[in-house]
């Protein structure tokens, strides 16, 4: 029997990149290969993302491209996966005929099956959700690397308004921590030096009795694994065993990304976010208190439906108040499926949502600036990754405080390598510098 080949783009979150690994993982084990490129494969998929109207339009872009590849190779699949899979579904096929599959995150241990089934029909769908399904004992297909993913739970349960996530991966559930402790080990013995720990509200997790700061204390056991990250982490699931076990725990780093979304108690309303900015600053304030020098990050939505000025300019003073580290900034977009999109006209005009995203980003890249000014004359532990973009004599890393560094090549430099970096010079997201011995 000649093997199949599948070559998998991705598209999206991090969660995505774990999922494709894990549909590799899948095929690998029932006699599939995976192709380098895709003339080299029988079967391409496209893991996609929902979030944004924009991601799924470039996935329809390029599916129409590949068509020509499949007027060359009758043969060839097309499958459409993941989070876009689920929210269109039956729409994908109407839109795009000449895809062969669209499937859903919860599909993926069936895939064999799905990909034999097209084989012999027009089209196979199936975006069945699955309240129990965490992939317990498949093993995930990962190239060598520095940085690993593994997922420890599985849809959400917060509903926010402007969100699509628990309409396309379903019901919050947790893996087990025996599943998470397997994948952490065999990444450490494939000599990953740092693992992120996945979820739509990671801090959320919980399975049986054990809670999130249970996990990370086992995780922070497994020997070989140095630096433990997480995202993305939700607001009102900061207790305050998590924070001290933050604290306490050497591999994890004094880095947080927390979620803001916006500076209005009345938007927060409207989002459904379930928290008031007096609750968020008690939040940020207990942080600071068990770390005080942790670096964090943020989200944040503007142009929500009735936003008004004033209440967008609550956004940039608490912005200016809390002093995140990096943000990560967009206008509002509605997406259709959401508790928005259905009960709340998107009121915004286009260009005053542009406006305030350039003065929302304007004022966050002067507070990166300055956070990142402080840091020049500092020595820095740095996880070596891979050459830089400007050129294989410099080479970039990741601090504990997740900053991006760029340093001159050395001999005997690879990736994984933990080295001592001191600042000499920065811009709003990157600190560059020169190695330091010893």
């Amino acid at each position: 029997m000649t093997t199949r080949n599948v070559y998998i783009e991705t598209y999206g979150c991090q969660m995505n990149v774990a999922d494709t690994e894990l549909m590799y993982g899948v095929l690998r084990d029932n006699g599939y290969g995976i192709a380098t490129s895709i003339d080299d494969a029988q079967i391409v998929l496209l893991n996609t993302c929902a979030v944004r109207e924009k991601a799924e339009e470039r996935v329809y872009g390029r599916a129409s491209q590949l068509l020509r590849h499949k007027y060359e190779r009758p043969d060839l699949l097309l499958g459409i996966t993941g989070c876009m899979a689920e929210h269109l579904q039956e729409k994908i096929i109407e839109r795009a005929p000449y895809v062969d599959l669209v499937i859903g995150p919860d599909a993926y241990r069936r895939l064999p099956d799905l990909l034999n089934n097209a084989q012999d029909s027009e089209s196979v769908i199936d975006v069945r959700l699955d309240k129990n399904e965490t992939y317990e004992g498949l093993a995930a297909s990962r190239r060598e690397g520095v940085s690993g993913w593994v997922t420890i739970q599985r849809g959400c349960d917060k509903f926010c308004t402007f969100c699509i996530v628990p309409f396309v991966r379903g019901r919050e559930r947790g893996t087990p921590p025996r599943e998470v402790l397997r994948q952490v080990r065999d990444l450490a013995d494939m000599g990953y030096k740092e693992v992120t720990l996945l979820g739509q509200t990671v801090n959320s997790y919980k399975y049986e009795g054990g809670d999130f700061a249970d996990l990370l204390t086992a995780v922070a056991e497994v020997d070989g694994i140095e630096r433990i990250r997480y995202t993305s982490p939700y607001p009102i699931d900061f207790s305050q065993k998590l924070i001290d076990t933050l604290a306490r725990l050497d591999k994890v780093p004094n880095f947080l990304h927390l979620p803001l979304q916006s500076g209005s108690n009345k938007v927060l309303e409207h989002m459904k976010r379930g928290y008031t900015i007096e609750e968020f600053r008690d939040i940020v304030q207990r942080l600071r208190i068990a770390m005080p020098d942790i670096a964090l990050s943020t989200d944040v939505i503007v142009g929500f439906p009735d936003e008004t000025e004033e209440e967008f300019q609550m956004t940039l003073d608490v912005m200016e108040e809390f002093q995140f580290d990096s943000a990560f900034m967009f206008a509002y977009s509605e997406r259709e499926g959401t508790l928005a999109s259905k009960r709340i006209e998107d009121n915004i005009p286009e260009d005053v949502k542009s406006e305030r995203l350039q003065r929302l980003i304007q004022l966050q890249n002067a507070i990166s600036l300055k956070k990142n000014e402080a840091r020049i004359g500092e020595i820095e532990e740095v996880l070596v990754d891979s050459p830089a973009k400007r050129g294989p004599e410099h080479w970039c890393g990741r601090t504990a405080y997740f900053r991006n560094v760029v340093f001159p090549s050395f001999e005997g430099i690879e990736p994984g390598m933990m080295i001592k970096v001191r600042v000499d010079r920065c811009t709003p997201n990157t600190l560059y510098g020169e190695r330091v011995e010893g």
